[in-house]
């Protein structure tokens, strides 16, 4: 009899083994390390095998609970496969219904910037060829085809994610059990690389105080020139500015919380974020405009913030393309100055809030040279303001 804690220790080998649990019921422990639920039966004296999905997504518990529906199947009489594949061909079943379910699961698990690409992608890129189709009848072929219609578009990076997105939809049906393999499995060496491009970013001080120049004479929409010019002190990632909400901000502490919902990677660590005087002050002038709004930088349609791609749209209206400078660029842009300031490297990565190797000390890092970090972030509003008063610098 199988049980959890022996589930959680099987280890791959360089061939798929089987380890049985009772009444026909094993693990197929593959060769990636993935076990999946698999159940021995016979019907019209043959033998056949069922797939429950994997572990442990599929618990022991329910795994045990799918062996003794699969016998009271065969004791009134019925295939478990034919009465798997009625109920897979359901409108329920569709690609797009497996999809949109899958989508609703993630809104806890996936920062909101990424459901919503996730989201985007799906819709406006596989849902036109693969939505209405049931997701047990898809086969390789056809998701490459869909791929390949994104590449020729030259958005490689875009076909990836387009992948990744449909294998994570794949694995929650067969989960589920509305299909018993993921099509997308076989198509890794079939796509075309992706060319690593670092952001663009502004590092000459001088070039820095012309774009500064321009962003303070932007006069567009004030969320959008707010963000702007936030963001160029406060060196965040576009989607933990976007998504700010007003009880973050503590204008007595002069303090910004990104809570750990909205935090890079799996580590979800809550960031702290000190506002200088400057940076304070500005979010005093956009509370006139959004004060009664939930984000700081909500759109003129209520409740949504605005893209990533308003405000790199702003940046190339006034005349920084993406090959020169981006949103995310900001933060390079500070990193290289910032060290050139003298500032500590080990402070400097703290205010980025990037991955630290000891994930323990780091989730108790919030707070972690605070007082440092303070002072360098207004000497560096102090900084962009120099250089954009200084023609020559």
């Amino acid at each position: 009899m199988l049980t959890n804690r022996k589930l959680e220790s099987l280890k791959p080998k360089n061939k798929q083994y089987k380890v049985s649990d009772a009444g026909g019921l094993y693990v197929l422990v593959k060769q990636t390390g993935s076990l999946l639920w698999q159940q021995k039966y016979r019907h019209n004296h043959k033998e056949r095998t069922a797939s429950f999905g994997p572990y442990p997504t599929v618990s022991l518990k329910e795994a045990r609970i799918k062996r003794e529906e699969l016998k009271r199947q065969l004791l009134d009489g019925l295939d478990p496969s034919t009465v798997k594949r009625s109920q897979q061909h359901s409108p329920l079943n569709t690609f797009r219904a497996v999809a949109e379910e899958w989508l609703l699961n993630q809104q806890d698990i996936l920062k909101g910037n990424t459901l919503e690409k996730a989201r985007q992608h799906l819709k406006s890129r596989i849902f036109p060829f693969l939505g209405n189709k049931d997701i047990a009848d898809i086969e390789p072929p056809m998701v490459l085809e869909v791929i390949r219609k994104i590449e020729a578009e030259g958005f490689h990076e875009t076909a990836h994610r387009c992948k990744q997105r449909m294998s994570q939809v794949f694995a929650y049906g067969i989960a589920t059990g509305r299909c018993q393999r993921n099509p997308t499995s076989d198509l890794g060496r079939a796509l075309k690389p992706v060319v690593t491009k670092h952001r663009s970013a502004i590092t000459d001080p001088k070039l820095v105080g012309e774009l500064i120049r321009s962003i303070d004479d932007y006069s567009g929409q004030p969320a959008v020139a707010a963000g702007l010019y936030i963001m160029a002190r406060t060196f965040l990632r576009p989607w933990e500015l976007r998504f700010a909400e007003w009880f973050e901000i503590d204008f007595d502490r002069a303090l910004l919380t990104i809570p750990k919902a909205r935090a890079k990677g799996r580590e979800k660590v809550e960031h702290l974020v000190p506002l200088s005087k400057q940076v304070l002050a500005k979010f005093r002038e956009l509370q006139k405009f959004n004060g009664n709004c939930r984000y700081v930088f909500e759109t003129l349609k209520r409740g949504k913030p605005y893209s990533e791609n308003s405000l790199n749209n702003a940046l190339k209206r006034m005349g920084y393309g993406g090959d020169v400078m981006t949103t995310h660029g900001y933060r390079a842009m500070a990193s290289t100055l910032l060290h050139e300031r003298g500032y500590p490297p080990e402070v400097i990565e703290l205010q980025l809030a990037h991955k630290q190797q000891n994930q323990v000390a780091a989730a108790y890092n919030r707070s972690a040279r605070l007082d440092v970090r303070v002072e360098m972030m207004q000497d560096w509003a102090d900084y962009l303001d120099y250089l954009s008063s200084e023609r020559e610098v």
